[in-house]
C-alpha cells in the first residue's frame, strides 16, 4: 500500500487560493457536555468547524461515528444534523449506555449572547467550540460547497487551534470594535492549518474540495483569483492550465456550475467592493484596476452582481461603517 502523501495542487496554488479566501464568521458556540449526555445540534446552512478543547467522547453524523479526544477537528457540510455524546458507566437493560437528551436546535439565544450548550451539570466531561462560516471566492463561490460527508483530522497542541478558538470567543464575549473582523482571521487561521494538511496527508479528504480537487483547474483559477484585472480569456486560461480550450470550459463548468468567464466576472466584483472602501480611488479606476476599460460594461456587471451602482454601493458602504462606529461609541 502507498502511504506517501497524495498531492493534489502545488504548494504555491494553495497559497495563492489561500490567500485570495474570503472567510466569513457567522456563528460561535461552546458545548459542554457531562457523562451520560447528548448534545443534539446541526442544520445551520452554513458548514461547520468542530473542535474538541478537552475530554473523550463521539460525535455522530449520519452513519458516521467519529471518535472524539482532545484536539480533534471535525468539518461538517452545510445543513448537517449531528449529534455529541459522552456515554456513563451505567447500563441500561438492554446493556446500552444510559442516555440523557439537550436539544440545542429548539434553545433560543439573545442576537449577541455567545450559545452556551451545557449538557448536564458539573464538571464536563468534554468541551468543543464549534464555530460556523462562510469561505468564499468570488460573491458566492463556496469552497465548500461539494463537501457531502465528514473531514477529521487530529491535531498536536502544538498547532495552538484551541487558543485561536478560544480567543475568537472572547473576540465574542469582549464584543469590542472589529470584533467581526477578528473573529474571521481567527477562522480563517484554523482553515489555513487544516487545508495545509492536504499537502501531506495520505487521507483522500482533500478531493472533497471541487477547487483542489483538480490541479489542473486549480492552477488557472489561482491565477484568475490573484490577478483579477489581468486580461484573462477563455484561451489564455485553458493554456494556463495545460488543456484544450473545450476540455478547460468542460472541467471548469463542473467543478464551479458556472462559466470561466462567469466566475471571474464574480471575482472582479468582488475586488471592486473592497476598493471601494478607498475612498481616493474613483470609480473608473476601480473599474480598470479590476479590468474593465469600458465603463459601461463595469456599471453592468456590478449591478448584476450587487443590485445597484457602483457609486450607490459606495455610499451605502459608508453609511454602515459611520453607523457602526457611531453604535460602538454609544457603547463605550
Amino acid at each position: 500500500m502507498n502511504d506517501k502523501p497524495i498531492l493534489r495542487i502545488s504548494p504555491s496554488d494553495l497559497d495563492n487560493l489561500l490567500n485570495a479566501l474570503e472567510v466569513h464568521f457567522v456563528r460561535l458556540s461552546e458545548c459542554l457536555i457531562n457523562p451520560g449526555w447528548r448534545l443534539e445540534l446541526g442544520g445551520v446552512d452554513s458548514p461547520a468547524i468542530h473542535y474538541n478543547i478537552q475530554g473523550h467522547g463521539r460525535m455522530i453524523v449520519g452513519e458516521h461515528v467519529i471518535d472524539l479526544r482532545p484536539h480533534t477537528l471535525v468539518i461538517l457540510p452545510a445543513r448537517q444534523y449531528f449529534r455529541i455524546e459522552v456515554p456513563s458507566i451505567d447500563v441500561g437493560l438492554v446493556g446500552m449506555p444510559i442516555m440523557e437528551i439537550l436539544d440545542g436546535r429548539t434553545m433560543v439565544f439573545p442576537p449577541d449572547a455567545i450559545r452556551r450548550y451545557e449538557a448536564g451539570t458539573g464538571e464536563p466531561e468534554l468541551i468543543m467550540i464549534c464555530g460556523y462560516f462562510r469561505a468564499l471566492y468570488g460573491a458566492s463561490m463556496n469552497l465548500f460547497s461539494s463537501l457531502a460527508t465528514p473531514i477529521v483530522e487530529q491535531f498536536d497542541p502544538s498547532d495552538q487551534l484551541d487558543y485561536k478558538l478560544k480567543s475568537a470567543l472572547a473576540e465574542l464575549v469582549a464584543q469590542e470594535v472589529g470584533m467581526g473582523a477578528m473573529t474571521a482571521t481567527l477562522l480563517k487561521q484554523v482553515l489555513v492549518l487544516l487545508l495545509r494538511r492536504s499537502l501531506c496527508s495520505i487521507n483522500l479528504w482533500v478531493e472533497r474540495f471541487s477547487v483542489l480537487s483538480d490541479p489542473h483547474i486549480a492552477h488557472a483559477f489561482a491565477d484568475m483569483v490573484t490577478q483579477p484585472g489581468a486580461p484573462h480569456s477563455v484561451k489564455s486560461l485553458a493554456q494556463k492550465a495545460c488543456l484544450s480550450r473545450s476540455a478547460f470550459m468542460a472541467r471548469f463548468t463542473n467543478l464551479f456550475e458556472q462559466s470561466p468567464m462567469a466566475a471571474l466576472r464574480e471575482i472582479r466584483m468582488r475586488q471592486a467592493a473592497i476598493l471601494f472602501s478607498n475612498e481616493s480611488l474613483s470609480v473608473d479606476q476601480v473599474a480598470r484596476i479590476v479590468g474593465y476599460d469600458n465603463r459601461s460594461s463595469f456599471f453592468r456587471a456590478f449591478r448584476k452582481t450587487y443590485g445597484c451602482s457602483p457609486s450607490d454601493y459606495r455610499v451605502s458602504e459608508n453609511e454602515a461603517a459611520n453607523s457602526s462606529v457611531l453604535t460602538d461609541e454609544k457603547a463605550s
